[in-house]
């Protein structure tokens, strides 16, 4: 029996080990290449407003957000829409951060590759999800003139958030643009 324990602590440390080494190789991952990689190729239809996935090369780096949320437009507020705004102003103001953390990257909402959103039901609406809101301010940040990227794109709609008052929630993931040589 007491070698049985020591096999299994040995197995124990071995695994140890081997679940930190792959997180601190996982960890570099994010770091900025130091090799220029080619650009993540976007594939779908030309006629919808995401692509249907993304191919990012082998070397590149990348930036994950976490899920931000919208800004306060008013604390004293007394509705909702007086605190936060609609699902629309939601999005712009969450856009407008993730855009705010990407720049502190170096990146930009052109190196944007994937969104997750999560949409609640909105009470103002009889209790369905604005999919029309989040899809009006999506339009303003993708596949625009100034910036032709359309990434791909999942949006779900959950029973809740963590704030009540909180319509939309937003994860980005960035791909740093190869260096030029």
């Amino acid at each position: 029996m007491k070698n049985q324990w020591k096999t299994l602590l040995a197995l124990a440390m071995l695994f140890s080990a081997v679940s930190v080494t792959a997180y601190a190789d996982s960890a570099t991952v994010h770091k900025k290449p130091s090799k220029a990689a080619p650009a993540p190729k976007f594939y779908g239809s030309p006629t919808s407003s995401i692509s249907s996935g993304v191919i990012v090369p082998e070397g590149s780096s990348y930036l994950y957000t976490s899920g931000t949320v919208p800004p306060i437009l008013n604390k004293d507020g007394k509705t909702v829409y007086e605190r936060y705004g609609d699902t629309k102003t939601q999005g712009l103001g969450i856009l407008k951060e993730i855009e705010k953390q990407l720049k502190e990257q170096g990146l930009t909402m052109k190196d944007v590759v994937y969104l997750r959103v999560y949409l609640t039901p909105d009470a103002a609406k009889n209790g369905s999800f604005d999919y029309t809101g989040w899809f009006d301010a999506y339009a303003q940040f993708f596949n625009t003139k100034e910036n032709p990227v359309k990434p791909a794109r999942s949006t779900v709609g959950v029973a809740s958030l963590v704030n009540s008052d909180w319509l939309i929630e937003i994860e980005a993931v960035a791909v740093f643009p190869s260096k030029k040589k």
